[in-house]
């Protein structure tokens, strides 16, 4: 094992200087310029949950499954995957002549290791490894899961197109532990991590890996299907000003802006060889998260204070205008996904009284502690939602000290658990894809099982009872009637708030093609 690990590591040193490209050969048709939606603070898709850090993982690295347009998984880096003994052993093999960047073959025990690593993080992983008896490698090409019982789900938590991914990496950076980052980007994904031309706050570049074999027949669709690059160089422009971006993108400097500012939409539809689309039709769910383990909002009363006195209207206004892109009325389960229900919808949609909200914060015992806000100044939407928070909070009588910086900040602090006195938080405003709240399998912000939880960290045992049952549930039927007593008891215990449906347009140059629905991704696009 040693010999091969060291072997492994030449590989990847040797690799990385004989072919790391040079940015003055770099020839403009087969460039593709893009501007994120903010810097990727955080480059270890596993690590962290934010959207610019997963598809920034979709480039590097590839994923067993993948998931298509109707949100079904298909086999990725897999040839097929077949079950025995009722359901309770997997066997996934491999397909042939997958290699990683540093020139080195995807083995199935690199997998493994990949797996183990995310399922220590990942919500949905969680539940794959607590009915998991065996995960192994039994040879070089499969994959074994030994399950305490059926798991049909399995695909679907390790296809998941939403964060964390479960990325494969070779078998030493995933023996990384999952409480450490990792930032040795080698991944086996269609694009090449340009690690010495990182410039933080300005630019990311990949190069086309010309290992990478794309899987045989299929459509592309969302993260499934052949992932074939077409152009040889990716560089993601970090351009927090819209306007300068929008200049960038008229003038034909830039190709595609991901996120533009929703006031300059009407600009943009208008401008000559540019197009907007959304590609996301399941949108992002706005929240507001609340730190359950300090004052004040450790007190349910409290945080069912807050929820009562929300306008989920307020916070989508002061994003767009446009009504035609957002909307409210939005509970716990994404607006029109499988377990999208009514149940205890009054908590958001019924009549809003500041004053019996300021009344109930104050009989709840706030005593007028201060609430440290984190917003990020460079996302225009998530500063609007963070504006409108902040502002409703101190309506309602708090003690607000509204911190703004940039999202990487805000990523790295939301991390503390200290009190505000040692640089912790009290309240951060955020976004999910929509397709991140379709079921309790992949909701993030419902997890309630104490420390364990993503930032915010609720401890809500009923709620995680429930989601055990879920998982269990002998019918669809029992899955929605599940859903429903957990969006009741969601609105009694409120682990977070949700702020209504956006829809984001996104703008590229007109020449661009293939640009596939879902996630950025830069597979299938090429120039006109």
């Amino acid at each position: 094992m040693a010999s091969s690990l060291s072997r492994r590591q030449f590989l990847g040193t040797s690799a990385a200087v004989l072919a790391a490209p040079s940015v003055s050969l770099a020839q403009g048709a087969n460039v593709l310029k893009f501007v994120p939606q903010t810097d990727v603070a955080v480059l270890d898709p596993v690590w962290t949950t934010t959207y610019p850090t997963r598809d920034h993982g979709y480039m590097v690295f590839d994923t067993l499954f993948g998931m298509d347009g109707q949100y079904k998984m298909q086999p990725q880096m897999l040839a097929g995957a077949v079950t025995e003994s009722d359901g309770k052993v997997w066997n996934l093999t491999l397909r042939d002549g997958l290699k990683f960047h540093d020139g080195s073959a995807v083995l199935a025990r690199d997998c493994v290791a990949s797996i183990k690593r995310w399922g220590a993080r990942d919500a949905f992983g969680q539940v794959l490894m607590a009915v998991t008896d065996e995960l192994s490698a039994p040879d070089d090409k499969t994959i074994r899961f030994r399950l305490k019982h059926a798991f049909p789900l399995l695909p679907d938590a390790l296809g998941k197109a939403s964060p964390n991914m479960c990325a494969m990496m070779p078998e030493r950076l995933a023996n990384t532990s999952p409480t450490e980052r990792i930032n040795e980007m080698v991944g086996s994904g269609p694009y090449r991590y340009l690690a010495g031309e990182r410039v933080p706050g300005a630019l990311i570049a990949y190069q086309k890996f010309d290992g990478y074999v794309p899987r045989s027949g299929g459509t592309p669709d969302w993260t499934a299907g052949p992932k074939v690059a077409h152009f040889e160089r990716v560089e993601w422009r970090i351009m927090p000003d819209p306007n300068t971006a929008m200049g960038a993108l008229r003038a034909g400097e830039i190709d595609w802006w991901y996120s533009p500012d929703a006031d300059l939409l009407p600009a943009l539809k208008a401008m000559r060889g540019v197009s907007t689309r959304v590609i996301d039709p399941t949108g992002w769910i706005s929240t507001m998260r609340l730190n359950h383990l300090v004052p004040p909002f450790d007190n349910p009363a409290i945080r069912r204070a807050v929820l009562s006195a929300v306008r989920q209207s307020d916070f989508m206004e002061a994003q767009t205008n446009d009504r035609e892109l957002w909307k409210d009325g939005v509970g716990i389960f994404c607006p029109g996904a499988p377990m999208a229900t009514d149940a205890g919808m009054s908590a958001v949609t019924g009549p809003r009284d500041l004053e019996k909200a300021k009344a109930a914060i104050i009989a709840a015992g706030y005593k007028g502690e201060k609430i440290v806000v984190l917003g990020a100044a460079e996302i225009a939407s998530s500063k609007a939602l963070s504006d409108v928070g902040a502002d409703l909070l101190k309506k309602l009588g708090f003690n607000v000290d509204y911190q703004l910086s940039d999202w990487g900040t805000v990523v790295q602090r939301r991390a503390k658990t200290e009190p505000v006195e040692q640089g912790g938080w009290n309240v951060f405003h955020t976004f999910w894809s929509g397709t991140d709240q379709f079921t309790p399998a992949g909701h993030a912000f419902l997890r309630s099982h104490g420390r364990n939880a993503a930032p915010g960290w609720p401890n809500i045992p009923a709620m995680e009872q429930m989601r055990d049952d879920w998982f269990k549930a002998p019918s669809a039927e029992a899955q929605v009637a599940l859903a429903r007593r957990m969006q009741e008891l969601a609105f009694q215990e409120v682990p977070y708030i949700p702020l209504g449906q956006r829809f984001f347009p996104t703008a590229f140059r007109s020449n661009l093609t293939g640009i596939l629905n879902g996630n950025p991704v830069f597979w299938n696009v090429k120039r006109a």
